[in-house]
């Protein structure tokens, strides 16, 4: 396995997108469409028909087509279960905005554990959880927030999200 699912993927499931403007999965998809993202996406909200004019999908299982990477912006509780259908649906990678897992204590630490495992037993590769996702100016991917489009020669990786807004 390699990193490229995560800077070159050629589709894109956002799950936990809001149809509410301000709400984080709202934003997240609204940057990766506005930073001009040139793969397929699709946006995963069981209560929503379309969010920014784009169709939604109830879970990425019922994406038609393969997706690559998911962005995932739900509740820590739900996490786990997602990562399983990513793993079902033959997701090959998954960044895991949603924060409340071993920074939150025990309850924390054992959905981080359950996430853990259903990703090893999906073959999935993971970034996070709680993390403030990535940003792929070479494929027009800003699967973060606020939406960043500069392209340059620098490239920054940060454990810190505090330190990587400062940057």
């Amino acid at each position: 396995m390699t990193l490229k699912s995560f800077f070159e993927p050629s589709s894109v499931a956002v799950v936990g997108v809001s149809r509410e403007p301000g709400k984080l999965g709202h934003e997240v998809l609204r940057n990766i469409i506005e930073a001009g993202f040139r793969g397929k996406l699709y946006p995963i909200n069981p209560k929503a028909d379309e969010v920014l004019g784009l169709k939604c999908y109830p879970s990425v299982k019922d994406v038609p087509d393969e997706v690559e990477l998911a962005v995932i912006i739900v509740p820590a509780r739900f996490v786990p279960s997602v990562v399983a259908d990513c793993g079902a649906n033959g997701v090959k990678a998954a960044i895991v905005i949603s924060g409340g897992f071993g920074e939150v204590g025990p309850a924390g630490v054992e959905l981080e554990r359950q996430l853990v495992e259903a990703a090893k037993k999906a073959n999935l590769r993971v970034l996070g959880p709680n993390c403030q996702g990535i940003n792929s100016t070479s494929v027009g991917l800003c699967a973060s927030w606020p939406l960043v489009r500069a392209k340059g020669p620098i490239s920054v990786i940060s454990q810190s999200g505090t330190i990587l807004a400062a940057i």
